[in-house]
């Protein structure tokens, strides 16, 4: 559960990342200081993209995996000293 409450932070914060080290790489060409990067930050389009992104992983990802109406789950299983992985039948 911790691993997907991760991910998703990652993919809420990556727009702010992405626009931190442009940020860093953009003031070091003009060779001016980076200590003040998200006081000029536009940061509800950050906080905005960052959802948008979340948002469309999760109804990707909620549409598109899975089985079949109808299908059943078959566990993982323990035969002759090998474990069978889990099924959808």
């Amino acid at each position: 559960m911790i691993r997907i409450v991760i991910e998703n932070m990652l993919l809420f914060l990556l727009p702010t990342l992405i626009y931190v080290a442009y940020a860093l790489l953009w003031r070091r060409t003009e060779g001016a200081s980076g200590a003040r990067i998200l006081d000029d930050a536009p940061l509800i389009w950050l906080v905005a993209a960052g959802a948008a992104l979340v948002i469309a992983t999760l109804i990707v990802f909620g549409s598109t995996s899975g089985g079949q109406p109808g299908q059943t789950y078959q566990p993982p299983v323990f035969r002759d000293g090998k474990i069978e992985p889990g099924q959808l039948k």
